[in-house]
C-alpha cells in the first residue's frame, strides 16, 4: 500500500490559513504520509499557502469534496463539470495527488426513487469529462460510494465499479468508506473483492464515525480482504470526533461520537498501523 492519511477535519473544518497550518502539522507530527484536505469553498482555498505547508512538511495530499445541490451530476451534469474542474484546477495548484470524496452528487441527494437511467447517463457524461480533464493536470479522480440515507445513486463497491468502467479512464478509481460499507454491503471483504480491479482510497471510520477499533466494523475481515487483493492505495482515517456544532446537520452527528479528536488520533493511528502491519501491508512504525 502507498501509505497512512488523515482527513483535515480531525482539525479543521475550514480551510484559511490558521486552519491549514494546524491541520499539516498536526498530520506530520502523528507521522501520517498524505492529508486529505477539504474543499468546502474553492475558492477561498490559498493553494500557494497550502502547498508550502505541504513541502515544508513533507506531506504529500489529496483533496476531497460532496458536490453543492446546484451541481449535482445526475440533475445538472454540466454544472457539475464546471465545479468538478475548478476543484481539480485548486488541487494541481497545492500539489495534492488525487480529488476524491463524493464527486458524483450530495449527501442529502434521494428522489425517493429508484436511480434512473438517465441519472446514471448523467453521470457517466459529466464525470467522464472531468476524469479528461483529470489526467491533463496528472491527478487522480476517485468517486465515493456513499449509504442510502446519503444519496440514492451510488452506494456499493460494485455501483461505483460499474460507473468506473462505463467512463472507462485509466486514472478513475474506486473510494469505499467502511462506515458506509457496514451499512450497504453484504460483507466488508465482499465489498472490497468487488472493488479490486479499480480500489484506490479507503475511509478507515467505525461504525458511528467515531474512533477506528472502539465499534462495530469487522476490522480483521476488511484488512484480511485488502491483503487478498494486495492492495496498493491509501488508508485514511476519518472520524467525526471533535466536529464543531455548524457540522451537526451536514453530518447528522447528533452527538459526540468521541471524547476529543485527539483522543481519536491517539487510539486510531497505532490501531490501524497495527492492523496493516498484522496482514503485511504495511511495515509497523
Amino acid at each position: 500500500m502507498q501509505g497512512f492519511g488523515v482527513h483535515a477535519m480531525m482539525w479543521t473544518s475550514v480551510w484559511d490559513h490558521a486552519s491549514a497550518e494546524r491541520a499539516i502539522a498536526g498530520a506530520a507530527n502523528y507521522n501520517q504520509d498524505y492529508i486529505e484536505i477539504p474543499f468546502f469553498d474553492i475558492s477561498s482555498v490559498d493553494a500557494a499557502h497550502s502547498r508550502a505547508l505541504l513541502e515544508k512538511h513533507e506531506l504529500r495530499a489529496t483533496c476531497s469534496l460532496v458536490l453543492p445541490e446546484h451541481a449535482w451530476a445526475s440533475a445538472r451534469p454540466d454544472a457539475a463539470f464546471d465545479h468538478l474542474t475548478a476543484a481539480l484546477d485548486k488541487a494541481a495548484e497545492i500539489g495534492a495527488e488525487a480529488l476524491t470524496g463524493v464527486t458524483f452528487g450530495g449527501t442529502t441527494e434521494r428522489t425517493g426513487f429508484a436511480p434512473t437511467q438517465g441519472e446514471y447517463d448523467n453521470l457517466t457524461r459529466a464525470l467522464g469529462a472531468v476524469a479528461k480533464h483529470a489526467k491533463s493536470l496528472g491527478l487522480q479522480f476517485g468517486i465515493e460510494a456513499v449509504n442510502r440515507y446519503e444519496n440514492h445513486l451510488l452506494n456499493t463497491a460494485q455501483q461505483v465499479v460499474d460507473l468506473v468502467e462505463r467512463i472507462g479512464m485509466e486514472n478513475v478509481f474506486v473510494h469505499l468508506d467502511t462506515f458506509h460499507m457496514n451499512l450497504e454491503e453484504k460483507g466488508l471483504a465482499s465489498g472490497i473483492v468487488a472493488a479490486r480491479d479499480h480500489l484506490k482510497y479507503m475511509h478507515m471510520s467505525e461504525s458511528d464515525r467515531g474512533t477506528p477499533g472502539f465499534g462495530n466494523i469487522a476490522w480483521d475481515e476488511l484488512f484480511g480482504a485488502l491483503a487478498a487483493i494486495d492492495f496498493d492505495g491509501l488508508l485514511v482515517l476519518e472520524s467525526f470526533g471533535g466536529l464543531p456544532d455548524f457540522m451537526a446537520g451536514p453530518t447528522s452527528t447528533w452527538r459526540a461520537v468521541a471524547p476529543s479528536a485527539e483522543d481519536v488520533l491517539d487510539k486510531a493511528i497505532p490501531f490501524l498501523r497495527d492492523k496493516a502491519a498484522q496482514y503485511g501491508l504495511f511495515a509497523s512504525r
